[in-house]
């Protein structure tokens, strides 16, 4: 069985300050083959659907597609504020390697 990520306080938090679910919308997590490394994270305001994992904290969705969840297990969705910027983040133990970017690992 897969274990499904989790998401932190910050992230959700982040989430109702720029008013995500007031306008119907879930943070987005997915993997798609890229990047420098050979997969890159995307992560975007979407629109839930049908086969998503949702989960929900403090009124607001995060929504992973089935086919991203197995790169995603027990993986850390976070808020990041440093002096370079701000962002989603994730903290993904099946990550072999990344890169620099942070948007971009193997397996």
């Amino acid at each position: 069985m897969t274990v499904p990520p989790k998401v932190t306080d910050r992230a959700f938090d982040r989430l109702a300050e720029i008013g995500a679910a007031d306008q119907g919308k879930a943070l987005r997590v997915g993997v798609k083959g890229g990047g420098c490394s050979g997969f890159e994270y995307e992560i975007d305001l979407d629109d839930p659907g049908a086969d998503d994992l949702v989960l929900e904290g403090k009124g607001q969705k995060v929504v992973v597609d089935s086919v991203s969840l197995p790169f995603l297990a027990d993986a850390t969705i976070d808020f990041s504020e440093e002096l370079i910027g701000a962002r989603f983040v994730i903290d993904n133990p099946n990550a072999t390697s990344s890169c620099g970017c942070g948007t971009s690992f193997s397996i």
